[in-house]
């Protein structure tokens, strides 16, 4: 009898724990969405991707917004589904450190209690609970319609590619554009208006603060900006990285990543890489480079070739997430407006989706940027901050000019800080546009 009563109390207090903790989990997402309504008081800017993001909540395919942490994805998120009810969770709270995939049920049940009619979810940093691909995947047969935020390039691959074939819709988001910059300092033109020397003065002071700050969005309400740049680059790191992938050597990791934040747009190799920090193989060092571009910190780019093999022995390029943090992060005596120029227009063609590879000529010439389209070379782009030097002009001129013949392609641009219009050089056509102007379109 008393190892009964004994058996019977144990379960009762077992109901009372797990009724216990089911209360404290739904205190904690109607904190999370208080938060929320509170936040989507503030300035709104209307995002580049915003359109595209309206429309896909309109089918019922999983709606997966990817992108480097604290660029947005959430308040962009949350601005989509106004208007609908819906249910909110939070995965980066650190008050639900641990969860995981058994764990899901719950969070459901307590979102249910909170908000009974949506059928609308948004999963916020869904990759910090392992599992919950699958647990996603039986929201979507139930017929949740839902919206999934992540900060892991690994949302775009392996998980969504294994179990979400076909039944999502992935988009990128990236710190504020150019275009989406000016509109948050309220500053917005008409093509008109740029023919005024006033206006482009003014663009280009912006500019050269965006080149400065960066485009993170919450920027705008902080004082000291490059101390918020690099506590969110040591979490991303600490927090995201190294706990991830069970990195025993954090000191090398943090090394290599300052490395390639102070050398940006430079040719390099996994095994030059290892000599340098004294690695033990290339394949860890590969590892490295890859976790830092899962975590959208950092983005390879091939050099252009029509063999796949000699693409993949050749040396690569980094470009960074954002200009701030490259001045926050980077080891640099003074400022390279050429390269920095070089990084915006990087990030601005992965925002328009494009393929982008650099190129090395046959004389040795390096071409910046080719754009690929159907297989082809279908654009060459140039980045020169001041072509006054005539010996600067006619090395970048001659590499632009030769490679376009090598490669068939008669597309030949230059952006500059200042210089428009058109050269015949050679006897090719090449198109001279300011960077701001370039950003603008």
């Amino acid at each position: 009898m008393f190892a009964q009563y004994i058996a019977q109390k144990a379960y009762y207090l077992s109901i009372i724990i797990t009724y216990m903790e089911k209360q404290q989990l739904k205190t904690v997402l109607l904190e999370q969405k208080t938060e929320i309504t509170e936040l989507l008081k503030t300035k709104i800017t209307e995002r580049d991707r915003e359109s595209e993001a309206k429309k896909a909540l309109k089918n019922n395919l999983i709606k997966v917004l990817i992108g480097v942490r604290r660029c947005g994805k959430s308040f962009l998120a949350h601005q989509i589904l106004q208007g609908v009810e819906y249910g909110y969770v939070n995965f980066d709270d650190e008050r639900f450190v641990g969860a995981k995939a058994e764990d899901l049920n719950d969070f459901l049940e307590a979102v249910n209690e909170i908000s009974p009619d949506a059928k609308h979810l948004l999963l916020d940093e869904a990759q910090n609970v392992d599992g919950w691909e699958l647990f996603a995947n039986r929201l979507k047969r139930s017929g949740y319609n839902l919206v999934i935020t992540g900060s892991n390039a690994k949302l775009l691959s392996q998980e969504l590619a294994t179990h979400l074939t076909g039944r999502h819709v992935s988009i990128e988001l990236f710190p504020f554009s150019f275009k989406e910059f000016l509109k948050r300092k309220d500053m917005r033109f008409s093509a008109n208006d740029l023919y005024l020397t006033k206006n482009r003065a003014a663009i280009k002071k912006v500019l050269e603060e965006y080149m400065e700050q960066g485009g993170f969005p919450e920027l705008f309400s902080v004082e000291n900006k490059k101390r918020y740049l690099r506590d969110l680059y040591d979490k991303i790191i600490s927090r995201d990285i190294m706990p991830r992938h069970k990195v025993r050597f954090g000191k090398e990791l943090k090394e290599l990543a300052v490395y390639l934040f102070s050398n940006f747009g430079s040719r390099f190799t996994y095994r030059k890489l290892k000599n340098i920090f004294e690695i033990k193989s290339s394949h860890t060092v590969k590892n490295y480079v890859n976790y830092l571009e899962e975590a959208y910190l950092i983005f390879e780019i091939l050099p252009f070739s029509f063999k796949l093999k000699e693409q993949i022995k050749s040396a690569r390029k980094i470009y960074c997430i954002d200009n701030g943090l490259i001045n926050a992060i980077s080891f640099q005596n003074s400022p390279n407006a050429g390269r920095m120029m070089e990084n915006l227009v990087f990030l601005n063609l992965k925002m328009q989706k494009k393929e982008v590879y650099f190129y090395l000529n046959k004389s040795g010439g390096e071409v910046d940027f080719i754009i690929r389209e159907n297989k082809k070379a279908a654009e060459l782009i140039q980045v020169c901050f001041d072509l006054k030097n005539l010996e600067t002009k006619e090395r970048e001129l001659s590499s632009l000019v030769k490679s376009g013949e090598e490669l068939n392609c008669g597309n030949l641009t230059v952006i500059t800080w200042d210089d428009g219009g058109d050269e015949v050089y050679k006897n090719k056509k090449i198109k001279f546009i300011p960077l701001w102007k370039w950003l603008m379109e």
